[in-house]
C-alpha cells in the first residue's frame, strides 16, 4: 500500500507536469490520499486544511466578485505557509531516512515523504492553467540548460565560497527516492508557488508597467530566500540568488523548465557536493 499511495502521488505530479490532463492527475491524486487515509498516514483532522482549500478555489474563481477573489488568495497564502510549515496535525508524514550524516563531515540529515505540502502544488497548477503554460520545444531546451548551468555554477561557487560545503561525489543508498521526492514533490510545490503564482501573479497584475517581469522575478527570488531563513543568513544569500535563476527559468521557458533548473541544481549539490551542508565547527 505504501509502495501504491507514493507511485500515485508521483505519477500525479509528473503527469501535471506534462500539460493539461486535470482529470487524470485529480484521479491519482485522490487514489493516493485515500490510500494514505487507510493507511494511517493521513487522519480526519486532514480534512480542515483540505476543505479551505476548496473553499479558496471556489473564491478566487473570475466570476466571483473582487472581494471573494480577494478573501480566496489571502486563505490560500495562509494555508500555503501553514501547509509548507506542517502547521496542520493530521498529516503522518513518513520518515524514510535519518538524522544521518551522508558523508562524515555534513551536518546530519532526515528525509520525509511529505503529505501536506504538495497540496500547495497541486491547489496551483490545477486550478491556474495559465502557471503551467507550454512553450515551443527549441525555446524550451535553450532556456532549461542556460539557466540551469549558470544557476548551478553561480550558487555552488558562492556556497564553497561561503564555506557552506566541499566538493564531495557520492551516491547514498537513498539517491533514488530523494531524486523522485525532489524533483516530483519539492521543486514542483516551490516552483508552482514561488514562480506560477507570486512571480506569475505579479507580471500578470502589472502587464502595463515595463520592468514588471524584473520586478517578479526580484520579489519572488526575495521571499524564495527568506522561506530558508532557519538555514541562516548563507542559506537565504543562496536561495535568493538560485530564485533569481529559477526566475529567468520560468521567464524565459515556463514552470517546467523552472522545476528542472531547481532540481538540476539540488541534484548537483545532493550527488557532488557536501548535503545538506558541512558540519559547523
Amino acid at each position: 500500500m505504501f509502495a501504491m499511495q507514493w507511485s500515485a502521488i508521483f505519477l500525479a505530479a509528473f503527469v501535471t507536469l506534462l500539460g493539461n490532463f486535470w482529470f487524470l492527475s485529480l484521479a491519482l491524486l485522490l487514489t493516493a490520499y485515500g490510500v494514505a487515509l487507510l493507511h494511517g498516514q493521513l487522519s480526519i483532522a486532514a480534512a480542515i486544511p483540505i476543505i479551505l482549500l476548496l473553499l479558496a478555489a471556489t473564491a478566487v474563481t473570475e466570476q466571483r466578485p473582487r472581494p471573494w477573489q480577494y478573501f480566496g488568495h489571502a486563505l490560500f497564502i495562509g494555508l500555503a505557509l501553514a501547509l509548507s510549515l506542517h502547521l496542520f496535525p493530521g498529516f503522518h508524514n513518513p520518515k524514510v531516512f535519518g538524522p544521518e550524516r551522508i558523508t562524515a563531515d555534513a551536518a546530519p540529515f532526515t528525509m520525509y515523504l511529505n503529505l501536506d505540502k504538495p497540496l500547495v502544488g497541486f491547489w496551483l497548477v490545477l486550478l491556474f492553467p495559465w502557471i503551467r503554460s507550454l512553450r515551443d520545444l527549441r525555446t524550451t531546451l535553450i532556456a532549461g540548460v542556460s539557466t540551469t548551468l549558470i544557476t548551478t555554477v553561480a550558487c555552488m561557487a558562492l556556497a564553497i565560497a561561503l564555506g557552506v560545503v566541499a566538493w564531495e561525489p557520492k551516491f547514498p543508498a537513498v539517491s533514488w527516492l530523494w531524486a523522485l521526492n525532489n524533483l516530483l514533490l519539492v521543486s514542483f510545490a516551490e516552483e508552482a508557488f514561488f514562480r506560477g503564482y507570486l512571480q506569475g501573479g505579479i507580471s500578470r497584475m502589472l502587464k502595463q508597467y515595463p520592468y514588471k517581469d524584473a520586478l517578479a522575478i526580484g520579489v519572488a527570488a526575495f521571499l524564495f530566500g527568506l522561506s530558508h531563513a532557519t538555514g541562516g543568513w548563507q542559506l537565504v544569500a543562496l536561495a535568493s540568488l538560485a530564485g533569481v535563476g529559477y526566475g529567468l527559468a520560468y521567464r524565459f521557458g515556463g514552470f517546467q523548465v523552472a522545476v528542472l533548473s531547481h532540481f538540476g541544481l539540488n541534484a548537483t549539490h545532493f550527488f557532488l557536493f557536501t548535503y545538506p551542508a558541512l558540519q559547523p565547527i
